[in-house]
């Protein structure tokens, strides 16, 4: 696993490090940038933010050198608090696109804290908020049907209806084996929104979601208690009918990951997901965690099914602390991964890092590379 720190455009807006903040991905669509979009989290500091962040590609270098932008996005009307363990959702209606963000967590009111409980946090109310991207103009819906806020759950969107699977209440400390639907019509004047609430769900916190197709995802991950991990996987498909759920074999586990406490880690795309295992013993391992990929493939059928899973390098040399939040991908074809990868015997130039719009020169990647300048 090799690391490499990503540089900003000189007009982007700081980012802190964020803890379990809202992730959603924003297709490129009429017209618009491929970007992903950050809300909340908690701060090394303990703070929450209210923030949204906007983080596209700002440009792309030969070299393999990647510049983003991050712009924060004002937001108007009822903005959401500062929070953290919710989800944010894209979706399209009607031809206009908005996001839905649901759920999380934030510190008492003021009026309610003390010394003893200064740092006690509680459910956010659930209502749901629509943002419009466009305008920055974000607006509060309380449904009948959405009696209990809740945290860390999944949430995933598909055109006009977003669907809300497991998570956590913590004022009954309960993780209800429910599902949500939540559709939203985008009319002229004011949105209509329609929810649904079905006892058909899974009892998870914290899942690791892998796209395996279109609309078809595969859940793992997680814990099914506050002591217990979730071993299964679990195959969702999303389609016109509504929400199709059924048991995958789970990949082999090692013993590392059996008997860990914890785990975390996100999607990597195509059907992959990366997570990692905290190192445990006294005194503490030099390696701080085990890394794990693990591959969901489509059998020629249409059937997904799991592909195993694979412990890649524990390395950490010249490499930034990990966090539990979600893995941000930029769209690459994998040929192109393939073609950019760190071979063996490839060595990081930091002369690379210069700008190469000026100037154009060879690198070669490896001592067997047959590069013709004069080709």
């Amino acid at each position: 696993l090799k690391l490499r720190a990503i540089s900003f455009s000189n007009n982007s807006s700081y980012l802190p490090p964020l803890r379990c903040p809202a992730v959603a991905h924003f297709e490129p669509r009429d017209g618009s940038p491929e970007c992903y979009l950050i809300h909340g989290g908690r701060t090394p500091n303990n703070e929450l933010s209210s923030s949204l962040y906007m983080l596209s590609v700002d440009s792309r270098g030969c070299n393999r050198k990647v510049t983003l932008q991050c712009q924060e996005k004002e937001l108007v009307g009822d903005v959401p608090c500062a929070r953290y363990g919710h989800t944010l959702s894209v979706i399209h209606s009607r031809g206009k696109t908005a996001c839905v963000l649901f759920g999380g967590r934030s510190y008492m009111p003021s009026s309610e804290r003390t010394t003893e409980n200064w740092n006690s946090v509680v459910d956010c109310p659930p209502q749901v908020f629509l943002i419009d991207l466009e305008f920055g103009c974000s607006s509060a819906h309380t449904l009948p049907e959405l009696t209990d806020g809740q945290s860390f759950h999944v949430a995933l969107a598909r055109e006009d209806c977003v669907y809300f699977l497991g998570g956590h209440i913590l004022s009954s400390d309960c993780r209800p084996p429910r599902l949500i639907r939540l559709r939203v019509e985008l009319l002229l004047g004011s949105p209509v929104i329609t929810c649904t609430v079905l006892q058909e769900g899974l009892s998870i916190t914290s899942a690791i979601t892998s796209s395996v197709g279109y609309n078809e995802y595969i859940i793992f991950g997680g814990y099914q208690s506050e002591t217990q991990k979730r071993m299964e996987c679990t195959y969702i498909g999303l389609d016109d009918v509504g929400v199709h759920m059924e048991p995958r074999e789970p990949p082999q586990w090692t013993s590392e990951i059996s008997h860990s406490r914890t785990w975390f880690g996100g999607s990597l795309g195509k059907g992959s997901a990366l997570f990692a295992v905290p190192s445990e013993g006294n005194p503490t391992p030099p390696d701080a965690y085990h890394f794990y990929q693990v591959n969901f493939q489509k059998e020629p059928d249409g059937e997904a099914s799991t592909q195993g899973c694979s412990q890649e390098s524990t390395d950490f040399e010249d490499s930034a602390p990990l966090e539990d939040s979600e893995e941000l991908y930029f769209g690459r074809e994998p040929h192109e991964l393939e073609d950019s990868s760190d071979g063996e015997g490839a060595t990081y130039n930091e002369e690379d890092e210069e700008d190469e719009s000026q100037t154009g020169y060879w690198v070669k990647c490896c001592l067997s590379c047959q590069v013709d300048p004069n080709t």
